[in-house]
């Protein structure tokens, strides 16, 4: 009997663009608009409103591995802020933040300079100062980036995962994919 081998992906999700492969009836895109790889889902999810690293696979442990908290694999995280990032607010995220609900786990938390990115296709309208932070979390709750600056006074305009464990976005340009080396599944499996 021949074994199929696993497929896994690095895509580039784009801003509006869901993380899935069926639009619903919304009318925006989906992963089947740039990826034409059968039987691959993704492993979390970005929001419509957020970019950056997606990785899909048919590797049902692996997808249970990155998305699962309890395993520990680490998110990276680039959000331009409206407001100032000042050292309070970010040892306050770094402690975790008391939301609705749910407190967030100890993260990483630190002011960047501008990462180069892209231009996004709807421009960010701030209505005061900026600033790029790197946020590096263990966990991925549902907008969970977005509640937390929002809980220390930063809101969050525009958001990318940069990176998963060891595997970085690197140059790949929005709405591009590719295939993981040997090396970074490795690093994903641990």
């Amino acid at each position: 009997m021949i074994i199929p081998s696993m497929k896994y992906i690095l895509f580039n999700k784009p801003y509006g663009a869901l993380s899935q492969f069926t639009d619903e009836g919304t009318g925006h895109a989906t992963l089947k608009d740039f990826i034409a790889v059968p039987n691959v889902y993704a492993a979390g999810r970005l929001d419509r409103d957020s970019e950056g690293l997606l990785l899909l696979t048919d590797d049902g442990a692996l997808i249970k591995k990155i998305s699962d908290p309890q395993h520990h694999v680490e998110k990276t995280y680039w959000a331009l802020v409206e407001g100032e990032p000042t050292p309070e607010k970010l040892t306050k995220l770094e402690r975790g933040i008391q939301l609705k609900g749910y407190r967030t786990r100890p993260c990483q938390a630190r002011l960047i300079p501008d990462p180069n990115l892209p231009a996004r296709p709807k421009p960010v309208t701030p209505h005061g100062p900026t600033a790029w932070i790197e946020l590096k979390l263990r966990e991925g709750k549902k907008r969970q980036v977005r509640h937390m600056t929002a809980a220390v006074g930063l809101f969050t305009l525009r958001l990318v995962r940069a990176a998963i464990g060891a595997v970085q976005l690197g140059n790949l340009a929005p709405g591009r994919w590719r295939e993981l080396t040997q090396g970074e599944l490795r690093s994903l499996r641990g």
